[in-house]
């Protein structure tokens, strides 16, 4: 008898036998095809890594951390560079004048390149490190010292030196926390409306408004950690420390531009 003819559409008894997948293993191995994923990436068969994004955002981070920390330490010390000659305005400033402005730059950077998420989680970020070594100077202070003479005076000098920089740190992270949102808020708006035209323009108005903020938030917060009792000093000290953050932001942007 004839073998019976498959209807269009269908599979025939021997159209079925060939689709049946063999319970054989095949005989390519995986030596032979090696994974171009594993091949590719140099990781080890079968290992599994999570993805560390941008190349550049961790090291921006880091570094905006950083500074965050070293400004709440140095900021510790009031710093008088004496008074202007035939004004008698007192120049007043504290001993992380030099750093803070930095962030802002780290932070405008952040923002151009990664959008306002990314500068908020940088901000974020920074706040926790800092809330963190706060507490472990309080630990560092807390700790029983030597008895001896010498272990006691490095004791006192712990105390002076880092038992008001919780108070710095509340200030800085309050000024910081403020002006960056700011600053990284009238960014992405201006990026929103005007596309990637008027970088200057964009970068000059957060960065003075953010740089606003943040000085009369901190020098406020701060004066009594500092030493400044008047208001007077509060005066210069506030103003000083805006002219100062805003000159070295501006004078920044033709780095940030390029960036």
């Amino acid at each position: 008898a004839s073998e019976p003819q498959s209807l269009p559409g269908r599979a025939g008894p021997r159209s079925q036998d060939r689709a049946r997948p063999s319970v054989y293993p095949s005989p390519v191995t995986t030596e032979q095809n090696p994974s171009p994923t594993a091949e590719q990436s140099g990781r080890p068969a079968g290992a599994v890594y999570a993805d560390r994004g941008s190349s550049h955002f961790d090291i921006l981070l880091a570094a905006m951390v950083t500074v965050v920390i070293l400004s709440g330490i140095g900021a510790a010390k009031g710093v008088s560079f004496g008074t202007v000659p035939g004004t008698g305005f007192e120049i007043i400033t504290d001993g992380g004048f030099f750093l803070f402005p930095l962030a802002y730059v780290l932070g405008d950077i952040v923002t151009e390149l990664y959008g306002p998420r990314a500068a908020r989680r940088a901000i974020l970020t920074s706040f926790a490190v800092s809330f963190v070594a706060t507490l472990a100077y309080q630990v560092i202070i807390a700790l029983p010292p030597f008895p001896d003479e010498h272990g006691m005076a490095k004791q006192g000098a712990l105390e002076l030196a880092l038992g008001p920089v919780w108070i710095v740190v509340v200030a800085g992270l309050a000024g910081f926390l403020a002006g960056m949102s700011l600053n990284s808020l009238v960014v992405g708006r201006m990026k929103r409306r005007m596309g990637e035209r008027g970088l200057i323009g964009r970068l000059f108005t957060a960065s003075g408004l953010g740089e606003l903020v943040d000085t009369i938030i901190f020098c406020t917060i701060a004066a009594a950690a500092i030493g400044i009792t008047t208001v007077e000093q509060w005066a210069q000290y506030t103003i000083l420390g805006f002219l100062y953050k805003v000159i070295v932001q501006y004078a920044m942007i033709p780095v940030t531009s390029w960036v």
